[in-house]
């Protein structure tokens, strides 16, 4: 036999214990809340969510060790051409004898690939320190902020050398640098390790 609404709290009496387990009281005709589990009291914490603009920093060094690597690449595979023409240029100059010409073309090249290995070496840097922003503590940050830094120190050089394409790579680089000295990259970076 039912008095109406029972979760009215100025409606007549319920029985005690109705619909609910033993030792269980309802309140106003609801059941008690479960308790509140803390972390750090035997329960493990949520996991943390990376902030936005670690994300961008991450997908922006994904961007310029991309780029940076299809840059050595090309500089390795140009070397030749570039051999080809110091090669040209000096036989075309009757003081220059053709050992002297051959023996310039192969230091070109040689710079050109020495190059194009320090390229590479900067975009293994760049993808291996994203790759560490999910899993890696203060030195993931730091790399971060030192690749960054050398970006931006290489993009307002090669500015200078009005190379406008060194604008792209200035931005993201203090783009980086800001993301992750900011509160969201100290808050990423310094999470307690559970």
């Amino acid at each position: 036999m039912s008095y109406g609404d029972p979760n009215n709290p100025y409606g007549p009496p319920q029985q005690q214990g109705y619909g609910y387990p033993q030792g269980q009281q309802p309140g106003y005709g609801y059941p008690a809340a479960p308790p509140v589990q803390q972390p750090g009291f035997g329960y493990p914490a949520a996991p943390a969510v990376m902030p936005g603009g670690v994300k961008a920093a991450r997908v922006f060094l994904y961007i310029l060790g991309g780029c940076q690597a299809i840059g050595g690449v090309v500089m390795m595979v140009a070397s030749s051409w570039f051999a080809k023409r110091i090669s040209d240029v000096m036989s075309s100059d009757s003081s220059v004898s053709s050992s002297d010409a051959d023996k310039a073309a192969s230091i070109g090249a040689g710079v050109m690939i020495g190059f194009g290995v320090i390229v590479l070496a900067f975009a293994f840097w760049a993808v291996f320190t994203a790759v560490k922003f999910s899993t890696g503590r203060g030195g993931a940050r730091v790399s971060a902020i030192v690749y960054a830094s050398l970006v931006t120190l290489f993009s307002v050089l090669s500015l200078l050398g009005a190379n406008i394409f060194a604008l792209i790579s200035l931005v993201l680089g203090i783009l980086i640098i800001v993301f992750c000295a900011n509160k969201g990259g100290s808050y990423w970076f310094n999470r307690p390790s559970y």
